[in-house]
């Protein structure tokens, strides 16, 4: 299904995929998961190198699950790194008011970049030529990666099997929606044999993905107080996944400690941080995601 070249660790919700490309002369990674994971990340790469040099990291965009062992395999391998070009500034002078991680509630350790990738470069990776192209919704700023030659998508959170990551610029009253919109008609105009997301296995049926996600978003779309309460219980998981116990005393602060959040419930939800707690974690129970055991709320 895909070229010997490609090899794709599939690392499930916490990390993103990583995507190695393995050329006769060179190596690199695009993306790298995240920060708790990220020493588990460089044995997984080290074994599939089988004792070659990592020389490239490519970050699609810069959520903490993408770009969270950026620093570990620089210190590791001293491999150069790039990113998309929005982002060169928020990441020279590391500011976490204009990265994600803060607003997120997540953590993501300092990282250095040497090149910045803007939407129409052409990249080599992996001996193929890959096409940078814009995918903004999810992220404004992010980029998915096509290759012609081999009619491979490197997806990212812009489009997967089923669904796509949250619309975050639309939880801060920003534009998002019409922008996922304009990415999947990108996406569907690309010969794809095989997408390889952000989350996920890689698969072939690009057609019923795009109509999924297009279904998703008509949802999501038609009442935006869908996508806040999708992000709260996104972001709510994704710190249960990373903690793996949460006091149920404590949700309520940990989520309005997020701007995003905060933002997301200021514009559409408009509740009380209790009644926000409550309704998180009845919804990741309901959907079995999470359980509760006396004062604890744990992963499942």
């Amino acid at each position: 299904m895909l070229p010997e070249a490609i090899q794709v660790l599939q690392r499930g919700w916490l990390s993103s995929n990583n995507i190695l490309l393995l050329g006769r002369h060179d190596t690199a990674i695009i993306d790298t998961g995240y920060v708790s994971h990220a020493q588990q990340t460089l044995e997984l790469v080290r074994h599939v190198l089988h004792g070659r040099h990592l020389d490239q990291i490519i970050n699609t965009h810069l959520h903490s699950d993408h770009c969270g062992g950026n620093a570990m395999l620089q210190a590791h391998f001293g491999c150069q790194t790039s990113i998309p070009v929005a982002e060169a500034d928020k990441v020279r002078h590391w500011d976490v008011e204009a990265l994600s991680f803060k607003a997120t509630g997540q953590r993501c350790d300092r990282f250095t970049f040497d090149a910045t990738i803007a939407p129409g470069d052409t990249l080599t990776l992996g001996d193929m030529a890959w096409q940078a192209l814009a995918a903004p919704g999810h992220d404004p700023h992010a980029l998915i990666f096509y290759c012609p030659q081999e009619k491979v998508l490197v997806s990212a959170d812009a489009l997967w099997e089923n669904g796509f990551g949250v619309i975050f610029p639309e939880l801060d009253g920003q534009s998002g929606f019409a922008e996922e919109r304009a990415t999947l008609d990108l996406i569907a105009g690309l010969d794809v044999a095989v997408v390889i997301p952000g989350h996920g296995a890689p698969f072939t049926d690009m057609a019923g993905a795009l109509a999924r996600a297009r279904s998703r978003l008509d949802y999501l779309e038609a009442d935006p107080v869908r996508n806040a309460q999708n992000a709260l219980k996104v972001l709510l998981k994704f710190l249960l996944l990373e903690r793996q116990r949460i006091a149920l005393a404590d949700v309520p602060a940990l989520l309005t400690s997020m701007p995003v959040f905060a933002a997301a419930n200021s514009n559409f939800l408009k509740q009380s941080p209790d009644q926000l707690g409550r309704w998180a974690v009845g919804q990741l129970v309901r959907s079995a995601a999470a359980r509760v055991e006396g004062e604890y709320l744990l992963n499942q």
